[in-house]
């Protein structure tokens, strides 16, 4: 049964950190692209970030250059490392994993490419 477990989520000031975890299980993950979604609330899914099994990572213009995604197969986890959060950066966030090991073009960022979603982990930004 495959499961993706998210955690790391929480309460921050702006301008600070904070690192997600998506550990996973069920799979195995370095046969999988990974995703992040993030859901504020009002607002439609958007895409955060993902990256593929040969470590090709991309990002929404959002997020660009404070986000970075990383993977650990043997942990069978995937990271977001969040930097110099903002205020709208708080949401639910959600990790994802396709049932191919890469995705193309702009493929990465449409939610019906992923087959399997966590149940995601809330980051509230305050001033």
């Amino acid at each position: 049964q495959v499961q993706l477990v998210e955690s790391g989520g929480g309460l921050v000031q702006a301008g600070g950190s904070l690192r997600l975890s998506c550990v996973v299980s069920g799979f195995r993950l370095g046969q999988h692209a990974i995703g992040w979604f993030r859901q504020a609330t009002g607002k439609e899914r958007e895409p955060v970030s993902c990256i593929t099994d040969d470590v090709s990572t991309y990002y929404s213009d959002s997020v660009k250059g404070r986000f970075t995604i990383s993977r650990d197969n043997a942990k069978s986890t995937v990271y977001l490392q969040m930097n110099s959060l903002k205020l709208e950066d708080t949401a639910v966030y959600y990790c994802a994993a396709a049932d191919l090991p890469k995705l193309w073009g702009s493929s990465w960022s449409t939610q019906k490419s992923y087959d399997y979603w966590g149940q995601g982990t809330q980051v509230t930004v305050s001033s």
